[in-house]
């Protein structure tokens, strides 16, 4: 539970251009084609990364713009305060892989929180989607409890040569209504009945 009250965040999706922009660093070319705002830390070495490998992903498959990282922005605020989406659409099995960082300035809020939820929420609602996945490393424990919350269980593991050993959880397309109902009663601190297997 946080101080602050439950953020209202979508998640805005970028184009090639913003990718292309932000894989170099270009701050200010990235804002001139955005649609919206964002700070110096998207920009920044920590998230360049990411951009480089959205930025190759979208020139190969432009349609994939509309699911891969987007921004979390707080909408009350009108403020970019962190990065999320999945790593792509959902692949023939139906699985999409989530993925999402919130700006170190701006934790501790309920933006992760928030943005799960949003990418839940699309998930749940789209028919393709079977499974949702996410990859956490181990020392990541904020990250591993609140997704344990929404019902992701441990599946195996994953080795990312810039990351190092990650943790896969998943959780079926059929659970994300239930787990986000449980998920906002712990987070109420309201008893969470028992879910049925």
């Amino acid at each position: 539970m946080t101080d602050h009250p439950k953020p209202q965040v979508r998640i805005v999706h970028l184009t090639g251009p913003v990718f292309n922009a932000l894989a170099r660093g270009d701050l200010a070319a990235a804002n001139a084609v955005s649609p919206v705002p964002v700070s110096a830390y998207f920009a920044g070495p920590d998230w360049r990364g990411v951009w480089q490998e959205r930025s190759s992903q979208v020139a190969e498959d432009p349609a994939s713009a509309a699911w891969v990282t987007g921004v979390i922005w707080d909408q009350q605020r009108q403020l970019a305060v962190g990065r999320a989406g999945y790593h792509g659409p959902p692949g023939p099995s139906g699985t999409v892989e989530i993925g999402y960082a919130v700006e170190p300035v701006h934790r501790r809020r309920g933006y992760a929180r928030a943005a799960l939820e949003a990418l839940l929420r699309r998930a749940a609602d789209e028919p393709r989607v079977r499974s949702v996945r996410v990859t956490i490393r181990p020392a990541n424990l904020a990250s591993y409890e609140l997704a344990s919350q929404y019902g992701f269980a441990e599946i195996g593991e994953d080795w990312d040569d810039e990351h190092g050993l990650g943790i896969v959880y998943e959780v079926a397309a059929g659970q994300l209504q239930t787990s986000a109902r449980a998920a906002e009663r712990i987070e109420a601190g309201t008893p969470t009945p028992p879910v049925e297997a």
